[in-house]
């Protein structure tokens, strides 16, 4: 069979944001008089877009949310890879992935337009064929809308056996909805609570090494 389509997640995916997250979050919260938060408890607002993240951690102000979004937009925008760094293996599985084939996309609940330029700081945006996020479709994950925008892009059709890996309940939903594999990525920080998964891995190469494992996929 042909190499499947891989949906990644970003944040808790293959990258550990939660530091420069939690710095914009609490220099929005300075400029509006708040004190910081501790990372712990910013990590556990991540997972459904800003402007949920926001509400989260800022709900005195929530009669105000579009700004506290646009003024942590900035703030993110300026900052987004001072103490983010990918996951250990991820590199490697995602080369040995596009050795075997495999189409892969980043479809994320973050700003799209921060997406490329993260990835390009890390030096892994070449594996990608496609990245998709916020502003590219009207509702966020756990809708699968972001999952199918990328693949439309590729020009190819969501498969059963293509997957989505992930960390976080809204990635195995998506998951779920659109019918595909899931890997749920346990390294992460998201919370599968009570979703499916086919596989779950505690380092990326592990699933690069079930997806090789997996019978007829070219580049065996």
């Amino acid at each position: 069979m042909d190499a499947p389509t891989v949906f990644f997640d970003l944040d808790g995916t293959l990258i550990d944001s939660r530091k420069d997250i939690a710095a914009s979050v609490n220099r929005t919260r300075a400029d509006y008089g708040l004190p910081p938060l501790p990372l712990e408890a910013i990590t556990g607002m991540v997972g459904n877009g800003v402007r949920q993240l926001l509400l989260r951690a800022m709900p005195e102000h929530k009669a105000q949310i579009e700004a506290l979004v646009e003024n942590n937009r900035a703030h993110y925008a300026a900052h987004p890879v001072v103490h983010t760094t990918m996951y250990p293996g991820v590199p490697e599985a995602l080369a040995e992935l596009k050795q075997m084939g495999c189409r892969l996309a980043v479809t994320s609940n973050k700003t799209a337009s921060l997406i490329p330029r993260i990835l390009e700081k890390l030096g892994i945006l070449r594996y990608f064929d496609v990245t998709v996020g916020s502003g590219d479709v009207p509702v966020l994950k756990p809708d699968p809308g972001l999952l199918y925008l990328a693949a439309e892009r590729m020009g190819v059709a969501v498969r059963p056996e293509d997957w989505v890996v992930g960390d976080h309940y809204t990635d195995l939903e998506v998951g779920r909805r659109a019918g595909v594999h899931v890997c749920h990525c346990a390294y992460g920080f998201g919370n599968p609570r009570e979703e499916r998964f086919d596989v779950r891995v505690n380092d990326l190469r592990e699933f690069a090494a079930w997806v090789r494992a997996l019978p007829d996929v070219c580049g065996r």
